[in-house]
């Protein structure tokens, strides 16, 4: 007790001092009256002093008044430029505490990019259009292909890269933080789906949907390696969906022999090896159209596990004989399951935020997006389902 009361004096003299001096500053506490920040930039404050509970109450450029957050640190966002004024109380009854700060939110020195400005991962699986999409050449690392994956969907490049089959993804990011707009769509992602001309109003084609998730640098150190959450679309709560999904893919052994299959389309229908944490198992058939490896070459292991959210198979054989396989779209809420100009359903929300339990999670904003082909689904002489992404853009921004 005695310990805590001095504790507290000493905080109580630095700052009557830093009230006569802009010399001396409230050190005890870490914090500082005053800050000036980019908009879109985060401010991590952290008070050194400790109580029983805490609470940070945001005072608003218009003087709307709301409280932030009840944790001892927080970090601060904000999308607009303008002051803002942030109370942090102790809240303890023996040693309450109070502190007020304001914090300067200005217009970024350079402008900021609408679009992709760093690949962070690239760990495809198996696909007819891996090693092409971006193309591997030999000797090629794993940072090659993230480098050559930036390459193509960073700004306004518009070049396809490819996830392969389920699970496979993609980690990107922008030069600033997407801020979560209460009732707004946050950003929006490019793919190549298009709808099939017989029946364009049933909205099938080539739609092939990728799961999205997002992550909040909340410990402010630029890595994406804070909790990720998923972006909850239309089937997240279907029962036809399955969550925590896992499969592992096999590279053929060298001595592997080709199967053909017997109308020529598939030159080898027992190629890549699979199997589930069901039990069940299964091929990726290679095609004549894509002679390469389907196997990423610049992974040294020779297997692959992926683990996600599992989209029924939306595929339809129209045509009876495996001739004509329509894929229809999802309603809402997933990469490459709209053509482009459907600009809506191609745009996402970062409130729909779901923890692992499906609670959502209320996010302030996205550092880090990740993209991941969610169907398990093999389709002919198509071949499998991969969800394919060009480019992605932060909506706030104007272009």
């Amino acid at each position: 007790m005695i310990a805590r009361y001095l504790k507290y004096a000493l905080i109580g003299i630095a700052a009557i001092l830093s009230a006569c001096t802009d010399e001396i500053s409230t050190v005890g506490l870490g914090l500082e009256p005053v800050y000036r920040i980019a908009r879109m930039q985060k401010l991590p404050l952290s008070p050194m002093l400790t109580g029983e509970s805490y609470r940070w109450t945001l005072t608003m450029p218009d003087g709307s008044q709301s409280v932030v957050s009840t944790a001892k640190d927080y970090v601060f966002i904000a999308a607009e430029e303008g002051s803002y004024t942030l109370s942090f109380d102790i809240i303890d009854p023996e040693t309450p505490y109070h502190f007020d700060l304001t914090v300067n939110v200005l217009h970024e020195e350079v402008e900021y990019s609408p679009y992709i400005s760093r690949v962070y991962e690239y760990r495809p699986a198996p696909g007819q259009f891996i090693n092409e999409m971006p193309k591997y050449e030999e000797g090629d690392s794993e940072a090659d292909m993230v480098r050559k994956a930036e390459e193509s969907i960073s700004g306004k490049n518009d070049v396809l890269i490819s996830l392969g089959g389920f699970g496979g993804y993609v980690t990107f990011g922008f030069d600033h933080t997407v801020v979560n707009i209460p009732g707004q769509r946050d950003f929006r992602i490019w793919g190549n789906c298009f709808y099939e001309l017989l029946q364009p109003e049933k909205k099938g084609g080539s739609c092939e949907p990728g799961i999205v998730m997002v992550s909040y640098d909340a410990n402010c150190n630029g890595l994406p390696d804070d909790p990720w959450y998923e972006l909850a679309g239309s089937e997240y709560s279907s029962p036809s969906t399955r969550h925590n999904y896992t499969i592992t893919y096999e590279r053929p052994a060298p001595d592997h022999t080709p199967q053909p299959g017997a109308d020529g389309m598939l030159t080898d229908m027992c190629y890549i090896a699979w199997s589930d944490y069901d039990g069940e198992s299964g091929f990726m058939p290679k095609n004549a159209f894509h002679p390469q490896d389907y196997y990423p070459r610049w992974i040294a292991e020779n297997s692959m596990s992926f683990t996600g959210t599992l989209l029924a198979p939306n595929a339809v054989d129209i045509s009876g004989n495996g001739s004509y396989y329509v894929l229809y779209s999802y309603a809402w809420g997933y990469a490459d399951n709209h053509p482009n100009e459907e600009a809506d359903l191609n745009s996402f929300d970062i409130s729909w935020a779901v923890d692992a339990d499906g609670n959502p999670v209320g996010l302030p904003g996205a550092d880090f997006v990740r993209v991941y082909t969610g169907v398990n689904q093999y389709c002919g002489w198509i071949g499998e389902t991969s969800t394919e992404i060009c480019r992605a853009q932060d909506l706030h921004i104007p272009e």
